[in-house]
């Protein structure tokens, strides 16, 4: 074991059997030892070595990661460039020429190599001016090997440049059975919440679930074109990731196209590249999985989860349905609040945080206070105001004040202990469709019907600011943490916008109306629910897709439980689903 020569040989008299003495054992114990020491040290010195040059590796990766970014993001810049050009000179072709160009561009999504290095050698395209064809042969060349934006994410000179795109144009507007969006009552509506026409109170009965998308040119055309590109900013399977790796490239192939945007004060869009902490760390949920199914009987156009979680209410035509969720196997409602006339639904409940009292908005003039500290739950009070309908509640963090979001475009303010009007916010020229209020209660956020989200400043009861949109706005959420307010559109697009600066992020998940969006409690994520059937679960503030689920039909409304451990969604197909939030 040890080099020969080593120890010295100890002192043995002739015909003595071998021994050592205590000095002798405790000087080679010494030198066994300090050679182990030695070894040690050695051993040491080699592992801090092999760590250093584990860090630079690893530096080096990241780096590598990061110039691959930025050169995602220049590819994805002259893509954007050379699409711009095919937008601007398609308008002055003939229509044959048009649908050439159409043709050549979806064909340019399907190149292979091999046709790509024959089309580099096309100097030219049969019937197609030059002018045309040098721009769709680097067009074909980027489709193929780089990640680029749909023609609907370009910014456009004009909005009538882009209706005369020929076939690549979504039309704005599919008919549909209401006279409003998401069954909101435009302000000449009558009482209880009347609808125009016949057909549109039938359709509306049926369930809120089959109201028309509009959505804007940009937006569809983004939705609908081009699934075929793997983007910067798109993770089609989030939780198939290798650790640490950027969402942004781990794309798959065949995955869908970017879907978050960051807007600049100028309009400028570009795709987010994602932190790689985008969708780790704590307090940001890995999935959510349904653990019950609440068959309201109507369509649930509102939820609401009461704090320590334990019952959660549903509100639908003429009632409400309250449902103990800490027993999975309840398949009934522990009690039925009637509410509103029979045939009119609740838009909005919303609980005090004591939990002892529930607010019910919806089409009536009447807001009804219910006292649920008692055994059987009782209406202790009605809030009635002018106008036909109530969309949106919100409940002060004093729980003091109640504002309602009014048919007429009106807030209402509303003292809860003298059950009195004292203050309508005015400004909304329609419906006041969705409501949030900062977690200090010294300001307010309201979207509505007229495209626009106004903020309220409540102690001096005046309008701080407005934000005008090309979209009716149907839901919003302001973040608790402060800085960020989420608007959900009726384009399809969720838009989060920083309440001191210009700059923005807009989303692309959502096939169609966003009905309804809730923060988590710690402001790290948000929901968001859609005619399109989906939940989405957003990273804030640049939109980070968490996690999906699809449901069978419409989601109208979402509530996340105070822990963020809950999700609860209301659905056209007349049930409430209950997620658990798995971290």
């Amino acid at each position: 074991m040890f080099p020969q020569g080593r120890h010295p040989t100890p002192h043995q008299a002739p015909g003595q059997p071998f021994k050592f003495t205590i000095p002798e054992s405790l000087d080679r114990i010494k030198e066994e030892f300090q050679f182990l020491q030695a070894q040690y040290h050695s051993l040491k010195l080699e592992c801090e070595k092999l760590a250093s040059e584990k860090t630079e590796m690893q530096r080096h990766y990241v780096m590598s990661l990061s110039i691959c970014v930025c050169l995602l993001l220049h590819q994805t810049e002259i893509a954007k460039r050379l699409n711009t050009i095919c937008a601007q000179v398609i308008p002055f072709l003939s229509q044959e020429h048009q649908q050439q160009v159409v043709q050549a561009v979806e064909r340019a999504k399907q190149v292979t190599m091999a046709e790509l290095n024959a089309v580099i050698g096309v100097r030219g395209l049969p019937g197609l001016p030059p002018t045309v064809c040098i721009p769709l042969i680097s067009l074909c060349i980027n489709y193929r090997s780089v990640c680029v934006y749909s023609i609907g994410n370009i910014s456009f000179p004009t909005q009538t440049s882009l209706e005369h795109t020929a076939g690549l144009r979504t039309p704005l507007a599919v008919p549909g059975p209401y006279p409003g969006a998401f069954g909101m009552l435009p302000h000449t509506a009558g009482m209880n919440g009347e609808l125009a026409g016949a057909a549109g109170a039938a359709a509306y009965a049926a369930g809120l679930h089959n109201m028309s998308p509009q959505m804007s040119a940009a937006a569809a055309a983004a939705v609908a074109a081009y699934g075929r590109s793997p983007m910067v900013g798109f993770d089609p399977h989030p939780h198939m990731r290798v650790p640490g790796m950027p969402p942004s490239l781990t794309g798959i192939p065949g995955g869908k196209p970017a879907y978050s945007f960051h807007v600049a004060a100028d309009g400028q869009m570009q795709p987010v590249p994602f932190p790689p902490d985008a969708l780790v760390g704590p307090g940001i949920p890995r999935h959510a999985r349904q653990i019950n199914t609440l068959n309201h009987g109507e369509v649930v156009c509102a939820v609401t989860i009461s704090n320590p979680t334990r019952h959660v209410y549903t509100g639908g035509k003429g009632c409400v349905k309250v449902w103990d969720i800490s027993h999975p196997g309840n398949k009934s409602p522990v009690s039925q609040l009637d509410c509103l006339n029979r045939d009119n639904y609740i838009r909005s409940c919303r609980l005090l945080p004591d939990g002892r009292t529930l607010i019910v908005g919806g089409e009536a003039s009447t807001l009804s206070i219910w006292d649920l500290a008692t055994p059987t739950p009782r209406i202790k009070a009605e809030l009635t105001s002018s106008a036909p309908a109530c969309y949106a509640l919100a409940i002060s963090p004093d729980s003091k004040v109640c504002f309602s979001c009014c048919s007429d475009g009106n807030i209402a303010v509303w003292d809860l202990h003298n059950q009195t009007l004292v203050r309508q916010f005015q400004g909304h020229t329609d419906g006041a469709s969705c409501i949030d209020i900062s977690n200090d209660g010294t300001k307010l956020w309201t979207g509505g019907l007229d495209n626009t989200v106004r903020s309220w400043d409540l102690r001096e009861g005046r309008q701080l600011q407005q934000h005008d949109f090309t979209s009716q706005i149907f839901s919003l959420g302001y973040c608790p943490t402060g800085e960020w307010l989420a608007v959900g559109m009726e384009s399809s697009n969720v838009e989060v916008l920083h309440v001191t600066k210009p700059d923005k992020y807009q989303l692309h998940l959502h096939e169609s109306c966003v009905l309804s969006l809730q923060f988590a409690y710690c402001g790290k994520w948000f929901v968001s629910t859609g005619k399109d059937n989906l939940l989405n679960a957003w990273r804030t503030p640049y939109g980070a897709s968490i996690f999906q689920s699809k449901e069978s039909s419409s989601v109208l409304s979402c509530d996340i439980s105070v822990d963020d451990k809950y999700i609860v969604t209301g659905s056209g197909d007349k049930k409430a689903t209950v997620y658990e939030v798995i971290y």
